[in-house]
């Protein structure tokens, strides 16, 4: 296949994944914007939102990724023709899900009570945690969410995810609506109505999925009982020895635009709540990158199972020339739009005056972000993992939270200075982890990839 078709290829696989990721996504900027539009309180409510979201996903990035380097596993399952090995992974993936969930609830309760280490204040404390135990307690059903996913994108049936999570999202909206504002008889609750909606969402999403793929029967074949591999939970042992460095990738990566977050707690309360909005938008452009990422580990799977090396590297060059059309596209829309951006998130002019500065940067950073993004999505589908994490970790904190604290909160640039720290960090993991996905592609080896 020459490199257009696999574009387009590519395009059609990603573009349900990038909607379906997006999704996801929305919650969260609904949730802010929707916050963000209060009449009393949306600053400290804005703060509140982006700290305990910025807990919340640090922790459970790890969980997030390690489950969803399921989908090449399955894709490569498919090209060789074992459909029971797919039933194996989800059957696998849904243990591993609610291992991981239910770990991700502990961690998050202990750093709960020790949230005070962040040095925020008390009013910004009383916000943040009873809405952070809200979102924790989602984990469990969108990580059960994310195994199903993984197991229909595998099979390159990405639209039906893509649907429940729009009709989740519509849900979620109407929800926040009423319970932030108190409508219907239901009492005005804020920023914890919005809580109880995402979780309520949430329910929504896995429970709809499940049923889906359990009761239709065209899965039926793949949901069988059938070959048993020699090692017992082997499937499960390699999901986490694959998946939890996967993770870890994420976590750095997560981890330092979390303590900037912090850092901008310690500037004011209008700097964080403005960098809140500005990396609310980058991180939407940052979801759809990641969908790009997934269709082409997938494709990159495909091509394991096939044993086609050529596949393998015109996968990678497919989705990176399409991550770069987008981030680009996404960069100048947000150089050129952001005063307007900013405004739809909150109508505080203190806030806006250094948002709208912010989201330059976020221009800049974007195509080094979806480099990055993608190029660790085909290093997934190669199940590459320890150099990947070793890069991830010299450039977030190596580079990025040295600077970010150096530039601006010890030589008190402010804001821009911390945004300056994070585009350093997305250059440096931009550019060595598309050089490890091309020297790992010349040379992989397809029997070390097998599972016994």
């Amino acid at each position: 296949m020459s490199l257009f078709p696999k574009i387009k290829q590519t395009v059609q696989l990603a573009l349900p994944i990038v909607v379906g990721e997006l999704g996801v996504m929305l919650m969260g900027l609904a949730d802010t914007i929707q916050v963000g539009q209060m009449s009393t309180g949306a600053a400290e409510s804005l703060g509140a939102s982006g700290m305990a979201q910025s807990i919340f996903f640090t922790i459970a990035i790890i969980g997030i990724i390690c489950i969803q380097i399921v989908s090449p596993m399955i894709s490569k399952a498919v090209a060789e023709g074992d459909k029971t090995e797919c039933g194996n992974l989800l059957r696998a993936n849904l243990r591993v899900a609610t291992f991981l969930g239910l770990i991700t609830i502990l961690i998050t309760y202990i750093v709960s009570l020790n949230y005070d280490l962040f040095g925020q204040t008390s009013a910004n404390k009383a916000l943040t945690l009873p809405f952070l135990s809200l979102i924790s307690v989602s984990v469990l059903p969108i990580f059960w969410f994310i195994a199903l996913k993984s197991f229909m994108d595998g099979l390159q049936r990405t639209t039906v995810g893509m649907t429940i999570t729009i009709i989740a999202l519509a849900l979620n909206v109407f929800g926040n609506h009423i319970l932030i504002n108190g409508l219907w008889g239901f009492p005005a609750l804020g920023l914890f109505g919005s809580g109880i909606s995402t979780l309520l969402s949430r329910l929504f999403m896995a429970g709809t999925l499940a049923i889906y793929v359990f009761t239709r029967e065209e899965f039926k074949p793949y949901l069988r009982k059938g070959h048993v591999h020699v090692v017992k939970n082997v499937l499960e042992k390699n999901i986490l020895r694959i998946g939890i460095p996967s993770g870890m990738q994420g976590f750095f990566e997560i981890a330092t635009f979390g303590m900037a977050v912090v850092m901008m707690g310690w500037i004011s309360v209008t700097a964080q709540a403005a960098h809140i909005v500005a990396i609310n938008m980058a991180s939407i452009t940052y979801m759809m990158a990641t969908g790009i990422a997934v269709a082409g580990g997938i494709n990159v799977g495909t091509a394991i199972g096939e044993r086609n090396r050529a596949g393998i590297i015109e996968s990678g060059k497919a989705a990176l020339i399409l991550s770069l059309l987008f981030m680009g596209a996404c960069a100048l829309l947000f150089f050129f739009g952001r005063e307007y951006l900013v405004r739809g998130y909150t109508q505080e002019l203190p806030v806006i005056a250094i948002a709208v500065t912010l989201v330059v940067w976020g221009a800049i950073f974007q195509l080094f972000d979806g480099i990055q993004a993608v190029s660790l999505g085909l290093l997934r589908g190669l199940q590459d993992y320890k150099i990947p994490t070793a890069i991830t970790v010299i450039s977030y904190w190596g580079v990025g939270i040295p600077l970010c604290y150096y530039i601006g909160i010890y030589e008190k640039v402010g804001a821009v200075g911390i945004w300056v720290g994070l585009t350093a960090s997305l250059v440096c993991s931009s550019a060595l982890l598309s050089w490890r996905f091309y020297a790992r592609a010349k040379r992989v080896k397809f029997e070390e990839l097998e599972v016994d």
